[in-house]
């Protein structure tokens, strides 16, 4: 028999996107499910659309509960979980036919605790679909952490992801804090081992102003992002000294998003804008000569350095022509 696969949904004021969320769960190919709906105290009708969907499928779970926000959410829900896998999916996403087929296949076929998929972010409605073999591969920690931070398929959601449960044994996701997903999964891939990769596109994250990550003003949101993201470039430079091309680069990526924030926030905080740009021309020919380095890192360094106010313009076109927040 297939083994019990737990699918944790927290839920708060996406009742516009929840139905399409939640037909993708469903309909899975693989069915052997347990659908935890954790209504983090929403205010809007999403209690009501999860009771409903709960009486038309008996796999499904409801936890209503007073709001505590995204990691207490997914925190309730692993507590609750009795699959002998566990996955996450946000409320205002959706996923492919056999997203949990496709994860647990790859699980079984390396023999791991922890797969990971393609993921897709979707920043403007669209119609178009296409179908998608993608490449599995069996990736060591160090290689799963270098592939992570070059941006190389594997990102630091905590979405797009299965997981053997026990690995969740002695961890949580910070209550409190936002960009919780960078707290947590890199120390969920070094106690994996190793790790199975699909590139299939299999989840579709929504990108849309509400979310938390696609926050437009600098605030405490922001602080966190960059508490953690310390936090994990310094248990990866102290474990693979050797991934320093990886980390400096990502160090300079998480230095372009607070900017960009930064940029477009009011008042400007002139002097934060200053240190910022300090430590990236500090670090930026190291990562501009690395083959590895993403393309738009290089173009966003070489922007920068003509001055802050065509980086600034530049950003304004890019986000205009891609859709992106």
């Amino acid at each position: 028999m297939e083994d019990l696969i737990t699918v944790i949904i927290p839920i708060y004021k996406v009742e516009k996107y929840l139905r399409k969320c939640l037909d993708s769960v469903i309909n899975q190919t693989y069915t052997n499910l347990e659908i935890i709906l954790v209504d983090d105290g929403s205010p809007d009708n999403c209690g009501e659309i999860c009771n409903e969907y709960a009486k038309n499928d008996e796999r499904i779970k409801v936890i209503h509960k007073e709001n505590g926000g995204l990691s207490d959410a997914r925190n309730v829900g692993i507590k609750n979980a009795n699959g002998k896998y566990i996955t996450f999916i946000d409320s205002d996403d959706y996923i492919t036919k056999d997203y949990v087929g496709y994860l647990y296949s790859l699980i079984k076929k390396y023999n791991v605790k922890l797969s990971i998929c393609g993921i897709k972010t979707v920043w403007k409605e669209s119609k178009r679909s296409k179908t998608e073999k993608g490449k599995m591969q069996c990736l060591d920690t160090k290689k799963a952490f270098e592939n992570m931070l070059f941006a190389k398929g594997i990102e630091v959601a905590a979405y797009g992801k299965l997981y053997l449960k026990e690995l969740w044994e002695g961890l949580e996701f910070p209550k409190g804090k936002a960009y919780e997903d960078t707290a947590v999964t890199y120390k969920l891939i070094e106690k994996a081992g190793k790790i199975a990769y699909g590139s299939k596109n299999s989840y579709y994250y929504v990108a849309r102003v509400g979310s938390i990550s696609k926050q437009q003003q600098f605030n405490k949101n922001e602080e966190d992002y960059i508490k953690h993201t310390e936090e994990m470039l310094e248990f990866i430079k102290e474990k693979y000294p050797e991934l320093e091309d990886a980390t400096d680069r990502f160090e300079i990526y998480s230095k372009f998003r607070i900017l960009r924030i930064l940029v477009f926030t009011k008042p400007r905080n002139k002097q934060m804008e200053k240190d910022i740009i300090l430590e990236i021309k500090k670090k930026q020919k190291r990562v501009l000569s690395c083959k590895h380095t993403p393309i738009r890192d290089k173009i966003a360094i070489i922007v920068l350095n003509i001055g802050l106010p065509v980086f600034k313009s530049f950003w304004c076109i890019y986000r205009k022509f891609t859709g992106r927040i």
